[in-house]
């Protein structure tokens, strides 16, 4: 799907995929399901045929990093920065893979006699700063350290296109997705989702048009600024809800019982798969009740 410029959305079977392509290359950011590699490669294929430079992962669930040995091995590095270039061939060989630190250290940290990732998937571009800017296919990159997920979360702006790719700090098919064991809380997609409103400007700042900067979510349609301000409008008022019940003492089957999303149940409430909105309001209980 064309978004603005010269960046695309791919949506398929995982998480959503952004593709900016130009005379330089292509860039990706996150991967999708190890499955879809193969769809993939022949989307991009249908944009571009000139090779994959970069892949910037937003986090490190393997809807969104599933693809990166398969993409990085079908592309070529730019090579600079803090690349690693010992991962079964030459740095040159595959394109960059940048995440923060601690996406990388979670893909290779041992899981039993293996890592959790195949050596291959891991990021060869780290970096630990708040921010990390390059110029590729004539625009500034920027790529945000933004926790929300987890502690190492992403998101990339495309400042000549004027696109924001949030990975799941926004998504509109579920309420937000955060993993506390991993470093996410509430309160991060709360930050993230504000920083995602501080880069956006609407078409027409009077009228609230739709465009202007365009959304791509990690999950669910392509938005703009005002869609992201329904979703943080929504995010923070469910997480006042339960920090007034925390507040108050209540225990946790309390506040369930008290249904604090009722009211947005019917856009996104889930309650089947790995995140039902039982599991949100948990989840959003123990991040502010500090029980985690």
């Amino acid at each position: 799907m064309p978004v603005q410029g010269n960046v695309y959305m791919l949506v398929g079977d995982g998480a959503n995929i952004t593709v900016q392509v130009g005379d330089q290359g292509v860039l990706l950011v996150d991967t999708g399901l190890a499955k879809m590699s193969d769809n993939l490669q022949a989307a991009v294929r249908r944009l571009s045929d000139k090779p994959i430079r970069y892949i910037i992962d937003t986090n490190d669930d393997p809807d969104h990093v599933g693809g990166n040995e398969s993409l990085a091995m079908a592309g070529r590095t730019i090579t600079g920065g803090n690349v690693v270039g010992d991962i079964g061939a030459s740095a040159g060989d595959t394109a960059a893979v940048i995440a923060f630190q601690s996406i990388l250290d979670r893909m290779s940290m041992p899981k039993g006699n293996q890592s959790s990732m195949p050596q291959g998937a891991w990021p060869t571009d780290t970096y630990t700063v708040p921010k990390k800017s390059f110029w590729f296919n004539g625009e500034s990159i920027r790529v945000f350290h933004q926790p929300g997920l987890t502690d190492g979360d992403s998101m990339v702006y495309f400042r000549r296109s004027d696109v924001v790719s949030t990975g799941d700090i926004f998504r509109t098919d579920s309420y937000p997705v955060f993993d506390l064991k991993r470093g996410g809380s509430i309160q991060a997609i709360i930050a993230g989702l504000n920083r995602v409103l501080d880069l956006t400007v609407p078409a027409d700042d009077k009228s609230k048009d739709e465009g202007g900067t365009m959304v791509i979510s990690g999950h669910g349609r392509l938005c703009d600024q005002a869609d992201v301000v329904v979703y943080q409008e929504m995010v923070t008022i469910i997480r006042d809800r339960i920090q007034d019940m925390v507040s108050k003492g209540m225990t946790l089957e309390q506040v369930k019982a008290a249904k604090p999303t009722m009211d947005y149940d019917p856009i996104y409430d889930t309650n089947k798969g790995p995140w039902t909105t039982e599991i949100f309001v948990e989840a959003v209980y123990r991040s502010l009740s500090e029980k985690h």
